[in-house]
């Protein structure tokens, strides 16, 4: 079925919000702080395993101060499961840092000062921005939405930013965080790395790679 970029997009965005009424960040949080460290984080890694270390992290570390003050090798130990655990480190306490110093500890609302932070790009920032404040700066390009959106044909570029270039256009803009999650949720059930379920999806008759991995 060929549908015009802006129709493929709305079709999308129907179909997989009847699949999955319930998408949104599978991470655990409570503060827009605990947002932006759970965020960082899960780089390179799941949000279950994130969200295990941060059962404890939470505890340990409940302001910016804390993490800024932190012995930087104590910190490190603290999230070592999540892996690249020496930048994350690094990142969260000058990302602390520059909270105590600049925002009065708060963690900034809008993306310009969030892309300031060390270790802050523009995923991360609209993560946050939308799950602590309600804020929809933009679509959030992870690992999942960048091989959903090559594989829907909706983007042909391994650029994170160029994605969400190519996708903010055609997408109407209060579903920009709603295709985001949704595209998530569907590439860890359905449309999987290795092997996607391109018999069980509910997109197989408008997207593009369906008989190719067929």
């Amino acid at each position: 079925m060929y549908l015009e970029p802006k129709q493929r997009i709305a079709k999308i965005i129907e179909l997989l919000e009847k699949q999955y009424p319930d998408a949104k960040t599978a991470l655990n949080y409570h503060t827009p702080l605990e947002m932006l460290v759970a965020t960082m984080l899960s780089a390179q890694t799941t949000d279950a395993t994130v969200n295990i270390v941060t059962q404890s992290l939470f505890k340990k570390y409940r302001t910016a101060e804390d993490y800024a003050k932190a012995d930087i090798k104590e910190l490190e130990q603290d999230i070592h499961s999540t892996g690249f655990y020496h930048n994350k480190a690094r990142n969260l306490q000058g990302a602390a840092k520059m909270l105590v110093e600049k925002y009065h500890s708060q963690v900034p609302k809008t993306m310009d000062e969030l892309l300031e932070l060390p270790g802050v790009a523009r995923k991360t920032a609209n993560i946050v921005l939308y799950n602590s404040y309600g804020v929809t700066a933009g679509i959030a390009v992870d690992t999942h939405v960048r091989r959903l959106s090559q594989r829907l044909g909706l983007a042909e570029t391994d650029d994170p930013t160029k994605i969400e270039q190519a996708l903010m256009p055609i997408t109407p803009n209060e579903k920009w965080m709603t295709f985001t999650d949704l595209l998530i949720f569907h590439g860890r059930q359905v449309c999987i790395a290795k092997k996607p379920k391109c018999e069980a999806c509910v997109l197989n008759k408008i997207c593009p790679c369906a008989f190719a991995f067929g």
